[in-house]
């Protein structure tokens, strides 16, 4: 084993005990939290190894980085999430191989994803990403990082059901910077849980709830995430983007 795949798998290991802990804690099954790893950039060389080592979701989050890595690694069984703000300039290519778009914040985005899911012949997962530092905003405001308030939650959801190619799957969110949970984790994720049942009860199927990350994961896990998205604690603190 090459001391990159030794030190992956000792950091999923550790990673892999916190979530187990996490989800002992608060009494639910560990295989009702899936893992995403974050391999933003990481090259191709590090997605090989995390599938050998068992991982089999990753997120990229800009399309510049995550097309070529995705087809160098288009051989391998993993299901590709893109969880960045997304232009609609690069929905065309994020289409060819992403799985799962999270960050769905828009009206003009479920449009450009669904024609080009359908030029594609593919079917889109889709999450809506929920801006809670935008919870007291104007309807259609978007947050800092992102995401559509809340108030926009039904709107959009009702647009991704109706659109050709793509599949309504659940929420995400941020931990908010600012706002009335900016270092309140938990009760971002909280409040993220009440928007997921809200809309599950007439989306039954929009089960996911994709929420925390390195250094909040517990809370998320506490309060009831689905997925976890796990970037540096997974393959170390990040190489400045240049």
């Amino acid at each position: 084993m090459t001391d990159r795949k030794a030190q992956l798998a000792a950091n999923l290991a550790q990673v892999e005990e916190r979530i187990t802990s996490a989800c002992a804690a608060v009494g639910r099954k560990r295989e009702e939290v899936t893992l995403i790893v974050v391999t933003k950039t990481y090259p191709a060389s590090d997605v090989r190894m995390l599938h050998e080592l068992g991982v089999r979701h990753v997120a990229e989050n800009r399309d510049q980085d995550a097309a070529p890595k995705a087809t160098a690694c288009a051989d391998l069984s993993l299901t590709w999430h893109f969880v960045g703000q997304l232009q609609t300039n690069k929905v065309r290519s994020v289409t060819s191989y992403a799985d799962v778009v999270q960050s769905v914040d828009r009206i003009k985005l479920v449009t450009a994803l669904s024609a080009a899911a359908v030029r594609s012949e593919r079917e889109l997962g889709c999450l809506i990403q929920v801006a809670l530092d935008a919870e007291s905003g104007e309807r259609g405001e978007r947050g800092e990082r992102g995401g559509v308030a809340p108030d926009g939650i039904e709107e959009l959801a009702a647009a991704v059901d109706a659109a050709e190619g793509l599949r309504l799957e659940g929420l995400m969110t941020v931990a908010p910077l600012a706002g009335p949970f900016a270092g309140r984790q938990r009760a971002a994720f909280d409040r993220l849980m009440e928007f997921a049942t809200r809309l599950r009860a007439g989306h039954p199927a929009a089960t996911m709830v994709s929420a925390g990350m390195s250094a909040d994961l517990e809370d998320a896990v506490a309060a009831g995430a689905t997925h976890v998205r796990v970037g540096t604690a997974v393959l170390g603190v990040r190489p400045g983007l240049g």
